[in-house]
């Protein structure tokens, strides 16, 4: 029996590889034999660059960045074995989570960090670049990972303007001559879940802004700079990344993509089961088991499982989920593809005991999984 085992990863909990190595162990509790195919996925968000190393055989490589608030800090990405692929989550330089709570101001933050790994990328020789851009402090259009990368945003006296989303209110010329020249022998895909355009009610600042700190003032601030960005872009480039979808995912980071060439926004699982190679997996499989952390309505919005059971359902192969925990509306994905959902947890406890306990559960449920689908 073939079994390819694919889930995210358990935040706070497990990363996909070690939720996958714990379903390992049920299945052969039951079929010993079992070949089991373990293929560790993420969606684009945190965990993205974890899951891809340890599905490509690579390596996580730490790098020297600034941080949202321009400190020193260490960094990473990730390299795939044949060094020919690097993946970047914008949040291992610029997010949010390194942004102490009372410090968080758009205002003031800044990608540039997400440009150094990029840049740090490009001196690996790599061909493509796997890019997440989920869980962002910023909400500078992704100017500061441009400047990073060689672009330059002048004032109205002829000066580079300083770090920040409200900065972008000064810019009246942008200066693309001196972009890192290596940035047009690659490909950026970008795991971008959202289809926020950059400016107005749906956008970066209304949308995301108070999550990062801004206040109703500040998010006017913002709207108003990013929409004076958008328009000097479309000024002098000819480029339109007010409208385009996607454009307000991380701050307008989704519209700064736009000004680098061969970039392109796609959904983040859709990536992922690309470098994986995870169709032609699922293709010569008998069973499907998935999972996540917890498992919702918004499970059907670009998650992992959901993709994976797309995939599974176009070879006609039985998908389960094996997930933490489960809201009442999580009915909804029998919809899109899941055959059956089978939580983990076994006893009450608090929120510390059931993550510890996760591996334990897994593995539990797990094996009762495979008994019952050796009833069928």
């Amino acid at each position: 029996m073939k079994i390819i085992i694919a889930p995210d990863s358990f935040k706070e909990s497990l990363t996909a590889l070690e939720v996958a190595n714990a379903i390992e162990k049920g299945i052969k509790k039951v079929i010993p034999n079992a070949e089991c195919i373990k293929v560790p996925m993420a969606d684009g968000g945190e965990g993205t660059v974890q899951s891809l190393v340890d599905a490509l055989s690579g390596q996580l490589l730490p790098v020297n960045v600034t941080d949202p608030l321009g400190q020193e800090i260490t960094g990473f990405l990730g390299v795939s074995g044949d060094r020919k692929v690097a993946i970047i989550e914008m949040a291992a330089a610029s997010g949010l989570h390194l942004v102490p709570i009372q410090q968080r101001n758009p205002l003031k933050t800044t990608s540039y960090g997400t440009g150094e790994l990029i840049r740090y990328a490009l001196d690996l020789g790599v061909e493509k670049i796997l890019l997440g851009i989920g869980g962002s402090a910023t909400n500078d259009g992704g100017v500061g990972m441009l400047q990073a990368l060689g672009a330059k945003f002048l004032d109205i006296e002829g000066k580079e303007i300083a770090w920040g989303g409200e900065q972008l209110a000064n810019i009246a010329h942008v200066d693309l001559s001196h972009l890192d020249s290596r940035l047009q022998s690659i490909k950026i895909e970008v795991a971008c879940d959202v289809d926020n355009p950059l400016c107005g009610e749906y956008g970066a600042s209304a949308v995301f802004g108070p999550q990062k700190g801004a206040t109703a003032e500040m998010v006017t601030i913002l709207d108003n700079a990013l929409l004076h960005f958008s328009k000097i872009v479309e000024k002098e480039l000819s480029v339109n990344i007010r409208d385009k979808a996607g454009a307000g995912a991380a701050g307008g980071m989704g519209g700064g993509l736009q000004l680098l060439p061969h970039v392109e926004l796609k959904a983040g699982v859709d990536i992922v089961i690309e470098a994986v190679s995870l169709a032609e997996k699922i293709a010569n499989t008998d069973l499907v088991i998935t999972g996540e952390g917890r498992m919702d309505a918004q499970s059907i919005h670009g998650k992992t499982p959901i993709g994976i059971a797309k995939i599974a359902k176009r070879y006609n192969k039985p998908t389960i989920a094996i997930v933490g925990s489960l809201r009442d509306d999580y009915e909804v994905v029998y919809k899109y593809g899941i055959d059956a959902v089978f939580p983990i947890i076994r006893q009450v406890g608090t929120l510390e005991q059931t993550l510890n306990q996760a591996e334990v559960n897994l593995i539990s449920t797990a094996q009762n999984v495979v008994k019952l689908y050796q009833m069928r």
